[in-house]
């Protein structure tokens, strides 16, 4: 019977009304108590670092749970780690940049509603999440959630009540749980050993394009960031004209030595700056990045990451460009 590592970090599924709303409370026995059936199918050890709304966790944390895992690694099979609904895109990405080629299964879960409740996706995703980890052809950091195991690069909330929450962007599915059968569509062997890193940089910020923004915000962020993405129109587009300074801004961004990323708001199909004037005038300077189809979870954690591992900007380049849990495709 394999051994698992149980993390729970709190958000809906542990969570009770109070008089301000749903707060993270329910104990790791309590959470345990409604899926006796994990008994069944391994051995489990819970703890619990945290209890936190998941809107509230930060790149520490993230941290903190790397390091939680790397410090038992050798001793557990696989790991699931419960987790708030909110920012789990956020955690499931940067987890896959701090932890590379594992061959054992890290699997992120949470829920739409709380555990206790009589209607609940919680009972099930825990059950699923536990399955899919103890499977001999699971490996890496990934979401288990309404029976669809999504890689941990890909997932992305496109939902806020219903209980298929989560879809993968523009990547299938690695697997999905029907029932007690796993029917994987993707797997990959991991011949590298796993790889830890203890870092990662926030001086990320993210600028939403709209309608008669200036440009003059990207010399304020300039003094205050290392890195910005810019979520253009369309498949990429970022306003050209004069008027505007966008292409002399951007210019005068890198000359500073931060790094700049465009990518595309449309939730599907990435960008390409090459299909129209007001992407490829930003194309032409090989400073730029563009993210294609990375989602904006694994653009943002995979910068933090980056910096924190480089201060070089052309292997920062070279390194953003490299497939890291299905994360890109070029």
């Amino acid at each position: 019977m394999k051994k698992i590592f149980l993390i729970a970090t709190g958000g809906t599924i542990a969570s009770r009304e109070g008089k301000n709303g749903l707060t993270p409370e329910l104990s790791l026995e309590q959470l345990l108590q409604y899926v006796p059936q994990i008994r069944e199918l391994c051995r489990v050890r819970a703890v619990q670092p945290m209890n936190l709304d998941s809107t509230n966790m930060q790149p520490s944390d993230w941290l903190c749970l790397a390091k939680l895992i790397r410090n038992v690694y050798e001793k557990y099979d696989g790991f699931v780690i419960l987790h708030g609904t909110d920012t789990m895109a956020y955690t499931a990405a940067a987890l896959s940049y701090l932890i590379q080629n594992s061959r054992k299964p890290i699997v992120l879960t949470g829920a739409q509603k709380p555990i206790d409740q009589d209607i609940t996706d919680a009972r099930s995703n825990v059950l699923q999440s536990v399955r899919y980890v103890c499977d001999d052809r699971a490996s890496d950091v990934n979401f288990v959630f309404n029976g669809e195991v999504i890689a941990g690069t890909r997932g992305r909330k496109i939902r806020t009540k219903s209980f298929n929450a989560f879809s993968s962007v523009d990547y299938p599915h690695l697997a999905v749980i029907r029932e007690n059968h796993i029917i994987h569509y993707i797997t990959r062997s991991m011949n590298a050993p796993v790889t830890w890193y203890d870092a990662l940089n926030d001086k990320v910020f993210v600028l939403k394009l709209i309608p008669g923004l200036s440009a003059d915000i990207l010399d304020y962020l300039a003094e205050r960031y290392e890195a910005v993405v810019i979520e253009g129109f369309g498949i990429g587009g970022v306003p050209s004209t004069e008027r505007q300074k966008f292409c002399e801004k951007i210019t005068t961004f890198l000359d500073k030595g931060r790094t700049l990323v465009i990518t595309t708001q449309v939730p599907l199909e990435g960008s390409d700056l090459s299909v129209y004037e007001v992407g490829r005038l930003f194309r032409k300077d090989e400073r730029v990045l563009e993210a294609y189809n990375m989602t904006l979870e694994a653009i943002v954690t995979k910068l933090m990451w980056l910096l924190a591992c480089t201060k070089n900007r052309q292997e920062l380049a070279r390194r953003f460009y490299e497939e890291i849990n299905y994360d890109i495709c070029l």
